[in-house]
């Protein structure tokens, strides 16, 4: 008997479509040379992480944790978010400036976080050629307030679409600064350690998607990095050239990677249920979803 719980999306919503393109991990990307900007943010990864160590096991697991949140049922997910909670309280950071200590789980830097990975996603999938409507993107901003609720940020208090989002972006821009550590993380990014048999691999694969994600970044992050941005329409042309490669890899294929969660939810709700841009809802307004949320 299969297991029909959906899960905290489910295959009507938006965001069962998109995270199931590869051009996430562009996205992906994107997003943490855009989280690195904000000073408190990366100063609490730098402080905390092992991703000079662990570089592909990070992305790997953060991966993971977005897919499985997505594509597991409702009690995986939550389950997930849990734990991320409980590592966000046992960890803090310190300004080497002015000695303040303070938790990682402030909602200021969940908030941030939170907002530079799902406008992240959109951008790239946009500009990469994936059909998302404006009303397809409002609907989606408005899904992931629960995947933020899962890291502990009160739905409430994060943007419900895309107006909302933009307002965020230029209240936090004034706070934001490349600092020793975000400058870390950028150049970290474009060339992680690999095993010396790997460095033709990452020459040829890697490379592309860390150019490809940091020429995608907003103007405002190239000039924060000392960068001239490049222009949107070579950047766009690059995105969908990039996009089509990836979309040319048979899905049947992706979905075998492990942890395969994409796989493991069609098998739990049925056939007719994986992630295809042809089965994008009709989009009405998030407005209309925001109740469940307040």
């Amino acid at each position: 008997m299969r297991d029909a719980d959906p899960g905290l999306f489910g295959p009507d919503s938006v965001t069962w479509q998109l995270h199931g393109d590869p051009i996430m991990w562009i996205g992906g990307v994107r997003a943490l040379y855009l989280q690195a900007l904000h000073p408190k943010a990366v100063r609490a990864v730098v402080q905390n992480s092992d991703f000079r160590q662990d570089a592909w096991g990070r992305l790997l697991r953060t991966a993971s944790f977005v897919g499985g949140i997505t594509y597991g049922t409702t009690l995986a997910a939550e389950r997930a978010g849990a734990r991320v909670r409980g590592i966000h309280r046992r960890l803090s950071a310190t300004d080497p400036e002015t000695g303040e200590r303070y938790g990682t789980d402030e909602p200021e830097l969940l908030l941030w976080v939170h907002c530079a990975e799902i406008d992240s996603y959109l951008d790239v999938a946009r500009r990469s050629g994936y059909p998302l409507t404006d009303a397809h993107a409002d609907a989606y901003v408005d899904e992931q307030r629960e995947a933020a609720r899962l890291v502990g940020l009160d739905p409430a208090q994060v943007p419900a679409d895309t107006a909302e989002l933009s307002r965020y972006f230029e209240e936090v821009r004034p706070r934001l600064a490349a600092t020793a550590e975000a400058r870390e993380v950028a150049r970290f990014l474009k060339a992680p350690p690999v095993p010396w048999p790997l460095l033709p691999a990452r020459l040829a694969l890697w490379r592309t998607v860390a150019e490809t994600a940091f020429a995608a970044l907003p103007p405002y992050a190239h000039e924060l990095y000392g960068r001239v941005p490049p222009s949107a329409a070579a950047t766009d042309r690059r995105l969908r050239a990039v996009g089509r490669l990836l979309r040319a890899i048979p899905s049947t294929l992706r979905w075998q990677l492990p942890p395969g969660h994409i796989l493991k939810a069609v098998g739990r709700l049925g056939p007719g249920t994986h992630p295809s841009p042809r089965r994008l809802p009709p989009a009405a307004s998030p407005r209309s979803a925001r109740r469940r949320h307040l």
